[in-house]
């Protein structure tokens, strides 16, 4: 079957090591948007944080997606109309605050182009806001000042001890919201239900576009929904290594190296 979209986490696969989008990867993605191909952006980043990347490709002009804070938010990038999103529910924000608090954990959420917290700093979460280009702003009482529309909160904890951290969470949580690692250090609180894979199945409905005519390609744990439901499910030569076993097909070539015009050259039948 013809491909129509093909849908890009951004760390780890459409950037690479630099956060860049490379010379050559870019190029190809002009040239199969050229082309009529659609392309989607699915990332954890929040819709602030990936609109630089969103304007390199040309997303506004070509008609793009991005599908922001794991798939909760979906924007029509040539009309910046919102055209699907899940909202968390603001009650849940003191009790994952306060369990933060107890693990020494970091609790993230964003506004605007400001990323929020009411726990101490770390290193993971200046990451969060050196990424995304956006301010990172302590408040006093993280839990009130919370009192508008978010769709996510994030967690930062040290490696070692993130994936027990986020099996408690899962078992305390994991009935009202969905809670999944994106990095080793950053466990996801979401909308219940919310993951990429699910924000691609209400895009392609809104595009009428069938699973079988995607291509979908990312290396992060919370790239493995959507790599298992999209026709061809693509993982990085750079991907977790639960990631490739779920993966149709493991680029040669990691986000370094261009792994992504690998993609578009087997896929999209594009000389690059």
């Amino acid at each position: 079957m013809k491909k129509k979209i093909l849908i890009l986490d951004i760390d780890g696969t459409l950037t690479n090591s630099k956060k860049v989008i490379t010379e050559k990867t870019l190029e190809a993605l002009l040239k199969v948007q050229e082309r009529g191909i659609i392309i989607a952006l699915a990332s954890g980043r929040p819709t602030y944080g990936m609109k630089a990347v969103s304007d390199t490709l040309q997303l506004e002009r070509f008609g793009g997606y991005i599908l922001s804070f794991n798939g909760a938010r979906i924007m029509n990038m040539k009309t910046k109309e919102i055209v699907y999103q899940q909202k968390f529910p603001l009650e849940y924000i003191l009790p994952l605050y306060e369990y933060a608090v107890q693990h020494d954990m970091g609790l993230v959420t964003y506004e605007k182009d400001k990323v929020v917290t009411g726990t101490r700093f770390d290193e993971y979460m200046e990451l969060e806001a050196n990424i995304n280009h956006m301010n990172l702003t302590m408040v006093e009482d993280f839990p009130k000042y919370v009192n508008f529309d978010i769709n996510k909160c994030l967690f930062t904890a040290k490696t070692d001890v993130a994936p027990e951290l986020e099996q408690e969470l899962v078992s305390r949580y994991g009935h009202v919201l969905s809670i999944y690692r994106s990095e080793p250090f950053f466990i996801e609180a979401m909308p219940p239900g919310v993951d990429k894979a699910a924000s691609l199945s209400h895009l392609f409905e809104i595009l009428g576009i069938d699973r079988m005519e995607a291509v979908a390609c990312g290396d992060g744990f919370n790239d493995q929904s959507m790599i298992e439901y999209a026709g061809v499910g693509v993982a990085m030569a750079n991907a977790q290594e639960r990631v490739k076993v779920a993966a149709d097909y493991v680029t040669k070539h990691s986000n370094d190296e261009d792994g992504l015009v690998e993609v578009i050259s087997k896929f999209f039948d594009l000389a690059c």
